[in-house]
């Protein structure tokens, strides 16, 4: 199985549908969506668009109410953490890489730790843990980005978006 892993969108439709685009014509089958989408309507737009299961974090520049996107079938709410258990390996979920420490104490086994909020692209191991950013899709600060996960070989490979 292979997983988008998507993160700081900030509202920027063109970068999300053209990751979108690439995701789905790529047999990416789950997103894993790190916050900063910016509002429900940006959910929402995600959901539709991308119909396989996506698990969401809340980002610290998030403006949406839980209620705002329950009823949204495709997306798992994990709020501002979370763990997701696929096949043969563990996530960890948050925006804000400040909270690692709170996955960490709270799960012994975590095969991958994803956050956002830098918006800096970047992956590196910690123990038996890898501990990755996929950057932003907003394209601030540094070029749009995003992450893929195979989870049959277990490798983690960036995307810059222009050069896709």
């Amino acid at each position: 199985m292979k997983i988008g892993i998507i993160s700081d969108i900030h509202d920027n439709w063109p970068n999300l549908d053209k990751c979108l685009d690439w995701l789905i014509a790529n047999g990416i089958e789950k997103i894993f969506c790190l916050g900063d989408t910016a509002n429900s309507d940006t959910v929402s737009h995600l959901a539709e668009k991308f119909t396989g299961e996506i698990f969401l974090i809340r980002g610290n520049c998030d403006n949406y109410e839980n209620d705002d996107i329950s009823a949204i079938k495709n997306i798992r709410n994990l709020e501002e953490i979370g763990t997701v258990k696929i096949e043969n390996f563990v996530a960890g979920l948050v925006h804000e890489p400040f909270k690692i420490k709170n996955l960490i104490a709270n799960n012994e086994k975590l095969d991958f730790i994803f956050h956002g909020h830098t918006h800096k692209p970047w992956i590196e191991k910690s123990g038996r843990t890898t501990i990755a950013n996929p950057g932003n899709l907003a394209g601030t600060a540094y070029q749009a980005t995003f992450a893929v996960l195979d989870t049959q070989k277990m490798g983690l490979e960036l995307k810059i978006l222009e050069t896709i």
